[in-house]
């Protein structure tokens, strides 16, 4: 039953000694082993590590200093495979860094060890995050624990997978242009992707600079705005981090009577938007009214060209920030070459995987003379039009309700041309250009599908906690969000 427990009712377990940290940590190594043979989440697991951290954690509850400890500690933590942790493998789920052991801790991880979490492992991903699907990963794919069948969507699909398989209660990932929100509503779990700035990047493998966030994975709004409190404030390390002192779990039982919420017209008849997600976000509408919110219309004009602006940035960015990866400094080298031309070029056009060389020859392209001034700087003006658009609406509304993804989660192998792929994320990539907050938050399962759907709520710049309590009072209505059936202590029980 522990796979199925808040990080409160794990800290109030751990106190009233019900159950030891060390116990904890067993038995969440016994339910990897168990789940991952068919999920696929992990890439690495931390045991040693997490044994130390967890007699430590005992020893302070036996001493009587477990507050000291930190607002995460005895709490089971993963994280994503593009976050350094010291001694662990650094992947970011490609060849080219198979063998990558990282020197030091990213800012966002240690943030979590010094509360006193415990380091479980690390998270499968699609290869340096390029996809919606956890299908390019070089280690393989990573399974919706809702449906085996199906994805769990990405780039973040091992930390949203590991959650709501109940291996771990909470999880980091990044999101880019969905990666954390998308995954988020495929798997039925709560994904917060925060407002630039307010989580350090330092020691996260960058994709897309101006445009990735790290953010937490849970089942409950208190867990996610916990995580939050833990890893957010700023980081002489990053110059982007800002000064950040925000409680996120403060507000959260205040309800929503008299907010403004912002519904987007023409997102709820956007071209592709199954009936079974349209439904549940008018459900959802319905919801935030029937708690005395007031919904607003609000217009978002240029939001329908964040999805061109955003694939010539992002490639523009990840060819940039792969240029590194050269088989000299860092990255797979292949052998026997005896110039250091054939050395780089066969070494980056193994490692790398189909996708990643795909971005890094159309940001190539992109950055070349006489095209960037045709498509770089028109796609920095839409950018600056779009970061408008939701200024100008958050003049009107505290929070904008939206879709998180078109669909639920699609058969693994199901969509092969990369362009449709891309459209998986045609409602979160207006908010990494615009740099606000945004989060998926579980209301329940599809009509047609039966598979889980995620509503988006998105924040002005600086303002998450606005999300929060919009999501704090639907979980009032939905409840926190389920570990898959399959997965569920419950179900494997009553199955005996």
């Amino acid at each position: 039953m522990m796979n199925q427990m808040t990080l409160s009712q794990m800290r109030q377990g751990l106190l009233a000694k019900d159950f030891s940290s060390t116990e904890l940590v067993h038995e969440t190594f016994r339910n990897i082993e168990e789940a991952d043979k068919s999920v696929h989440a992990f890439l690495e697991l931390t045991e040693d590590a997490a044994l130390e951290t967890a007699r430590v954690v005992d020893d302070s509850i036996t001493m009587g200093t477990f507050d000291e400890m930190g607002i995460l500690a005895g709490i089971p933590v993963a994280y994503k495979d593009n976050m350094n942790l010291l001694g662990t493998h650094t992947t970011c789920s490609s060849n080219m860094l198979a063998n990558y052991v990282s020197p030091y801790t990213a800012t966002c991880v240690q943030r979590t060890l010094d509360e006193g979490a415990i380091p479980i492992g690390k998270l499968n991903m699609d290869e340096f995050a390029f996809g919606s699907s956890t299908e390019t990963s070089a280690f393989g794919a990573t399974c919706n624990p809702w449906d085996l069948s199906r994805v769990p969507g990405g780039s973040s699909g091992g930390s949203a997978a590991a959650v709501a398989s109940g291996m771990v209660p909470a999880t980091l990932g990044s999101d880019t242009g969905g990666s954390i929100r998308q995954p988020a509503a495929f798997c039925g779990v709560i994904g917060i992707k925060p407002t630039y700035g307010v989580v350090s990047r330092y020691g996260v493998v960058a994709f897309g600079s101006s445009l990735d966030q790290v953010g937490p994975f849970a089942r409950s709004v208190e867990d996610a705005a916990v995580l939050m409190n833990a890893i957010s404030g700023h980081d002489p390390l990053d110059c982007t981090s800002q000064h950040i002192s925000t409680d996120f779990t403060a507000g959260l039982a205040d309800g929503i009577k008299d907010m403004k919420i912002g519904i987007v017209p023409a997102f709820m008849e956007a071209k592709g938007l199954s009936d079974e997600v349209k439904s549940k976000v008018e459900e959802v509408i319905e919801v935030v009214r029937s708690q005395g919110a007031q919904i607003v219309e609000i217009d978002l004009p240029n939001a329908q060209a964040a999805m061109s602006a955003y694939y010539v940035l992002g490639p523009c960015e990840a060819f940039s920030n792969l240029a590194r990866f050269d088989s000299i400094r860092y990255g797979y080298m292949d052998p026997g070459h005896s110039n250091m031309d054939d050395q780089y070029d066969f070494s980056r056009a193994k490692g790398f995987g189909e996708e990643a060389r795909r971005r890094i020859m159309l940001g190539s392209y992109l950055l070349s003379a006489g095209v960037y001034d045709k498509y770089y700087y028109p796609a920095q003006q839409v950018r600056t039009l779009i970061t408008q658009d939701y200024a100008s609406a958050f003049e009107k509304v505290d929070c904008i309700i939206a879709p998180v993804a078109p669909r639920t989660a699609f058969k693994m192998g199901e969509i092969a041309d990369p362009s449709e792929m891309y459209l998986s994320d045609m409602f979160t990539i207006s908010i990494n250009i615009a740099g606000n907050g945004g989060m998926s938050m579980p209301v329940g399962l599809g009509s047609d599908t039966g598979l889980p759907v995620g509503v988006q709520l998105i924040s002005p710049a600086f303002k998450d906690e606005n999300m929060l309590k919009v999501a704090a009072a639907l979980e009032r209505q939905y409840g926190i969000a389920k570990v898959a059936p399959a997965f569920c202590a419950d179900a494997k029980k009553g199955g005996e």
